[in-house]
């Protein structure tokens, strides 16, 4: 009979959580599948009838940290409320999944592993979101009283995926960056209007689209 010590929705789950710890604490080259196992509590044979290899795992966690906030964002494109609001939404949306997620997974981006052929798709997708927040990000700018930076529509991205790097200085999940992030991204592309009144709008916007993430 099987032991499992840990507890999940159901036996992948328990795998990926267990896999998610060992990953970002011990890396991902030195944790084996058996290791994945015996964290669970499971024989090898038993991971193996949810994921053929290794890689395959650490796919599936990769896709975790993508799916959600991609799914939000092609929403949010043929939204009516405006660039900056749509915007603030969804860095907001995604540094609060950053945040909340059980281990540091943004950390895995960093992987050599990601560069293969092997993760092609993930990078596809990652990239595809990068757009998403490019266009709503020009379009912030084109709205804009005041010039921002130059080229600036890329960086918004980028600082939200900051948190990933704050969690690893930090030790846990930083929680200025739930309000700091999503009001820097607005500021450094030159809106200079009320910020709380953004994320009053930004609140109402996710709230309608049915956010899994609760936000106060």
């Amino acid at each position: 009979m099987e032991q499992r010590t840990r507890r999940g929705r159901t036996p992948r789950a328990e795998i990926l959580d267990a896999a998610g710890e060992l990953f970002t604490t011990n890396g991902y080259a030195n944790t084996s599948t058996r290791a994945v196992a015996d964290a669970v509590g499971i024989r090898q044979a038993s991971l193996y009838h949810h994921f053929a290899a290794k890689d395959d795992i650490l796919d599936a966690l990769l896709s975790e940290t993508i799916a959600t906030p991609l799914e939000l964002a092609g929403q949010l494109r043929d939204r009516p409320e405006p660039a900056h609001i749509r915007l603030y939404a969804l860095a907001w949306f995604d540094v609060r999944q950053l945040c909340a997620a059980h281990w540091n997974l943004g950390a895995l981006y960093l992987l050599p592993e990601l560069r293969t052929d092997r993760f092609a798709a993930f990078r596809l997708r990652r990239d595809e979101l990068r757009g998403h927040y490019e266009t709503f990000a020009g379009a912030v700018i084109a709205d804009a009283a005041e010039a921002g930076i130059p080229g600036a529509e890329v960086l918004p991205f980028r600082l939200v995926e900051t948190v990933i790097s704050m969690r690893s200085d930090e030790g846990s999940a930083p929680a200025y960056a739930e309000r700091t992030i999503p009001d820097a991204t607005l500021r450094m592309l030159g809106w200079q209007g009320d910020l709380d009144e953004i994320r009053g709008a930004a609140s109402e916007l996710l709230e309608r689209l049915a956010s899994p993430l609760p936000l106060g």
